[in-house]
């Protein structure tokens, strides 16, 4: 029984995490040049063991989309993802944007992050998210580059308006790319609402709205539209004590740092309130 003595719901969800450190993300790229990632306090990996520690009491399994940077320093950590039944999945080397690559800069990247994330876990790697979801509508040719590279699937659009992502005119649930036979896109959740796609896919919405709206969000969409949900979040967003950074916009800070101390419990609400699964097992098994 879950979520106060109700059901479970009938779907099972995926759950995802983007492994990077809090300086890796784009809205402090601005002081974070990568050059400057080596000398950074990394807390990354404290992070990721409260990660699998709920995962473990919750009985549920995710996909880690990992960047190359973070496994070829905590190679310990990688194998324990994968040995505790967890999907190992690619985030790229260094948390380069899609969409300010070349087709031949991209090709390189998920090559060796594929290539890289199998040597240290032991497992294919099959699945793919861009950094900050930087597949859109002028770069659709990265779906290509992902299945000669090797990848069954992607998980890099998300179907809605935002200033640094968002490609709202996509299929709201998961795809064939024209002519990709084998290989699918599987775009973050949202909910159809008044004629728009709201998000509620996880990341700064699902620690910024009540935990009851995001929950109703995800029952919608299981329910009304009779799919599985797609929810992503990062291991920095369950740690307010990670290093306050002063020389950012009102928008950013409050973007980056409200709701930290309490979205450790509300996933614990939410790994209790709904089944969930990793991404392979849920989109693959169900385009099979």
């Amino acid at each position: 029984m879950a979520g106060g003595g109700a059901p479970r719901h009938v779907l099972t969800n995926a759950m995802s995490i983007d492994v990077e450190d809090y300086f890796q993300v784009q809205a402090l790229a601005n002081l974070f040049d990568r050059t400057s990632w080596p000398s950074q306090e990394c807390r990354v990996e404290r992070n990721v063991e409260s990660i699998l520690a709920m995962l473990s009491d919750s009985r549920q399994k995710a996909t880690f989309f990992t960047l190359g940077w973070i496994a070829e320093r905590y190679k310990p950590m990688i194998r324990r993802i994968v040995s505790e039944g967890h999907e190992l999945a690619s985030h790229g080397m260094a948390h380069y944007r899609a969409d300010s690559q070349s087709p031949a800069e991209f090709r390189n990247d998920v090559a060796q992050t594929k290539r890289l994330l199998e040597d240290i876990g032991g497992v294919p790697v099959i699945g793919y998210r861009a950094a900050s979801f930087s597949i859109g509508a002028k770069n659709l040719w990265a779906h290509k580059e992902l299945a000669e590279a090797g990848y069954r699937y992607s998980s890099s659009i998300y179907p809605i308006r935002h200033d640094l992502y968002g490609m709202p005119n996509s299929p709201r649930f998961t795809y064939q790319p024209e002519g990709l036979n084998g290989f699918i896109e599987i775009p973050v959740t949202t909910v159809r609402l008044l004629g728009h796609n709201l998000p509620c896919g996880g990341g700064g919405y699902f620690r910024l709205l009540p935990y009851l709206v995001s929950r109703w969000q995800l029952r919608q969409v299981n329910r009304s539209d009779q799919q599985p949900c797609n929810f992503y979040f990062h291991p920095w967003e369950i740690d307010p004590d990670q290093p306050r950074q002063s020389q950012i916009s009102f928008r950013t800070r409050f973007r980056h740092y409200t709701n930290l101390d309490r979205m450790q419990s509300r996933l614990k609400r939410l790994l209790s309130d709904f089944a969930w699964d990793r991404m392979d097992r849920v989109f693959l098994r169900q385009k099979a």
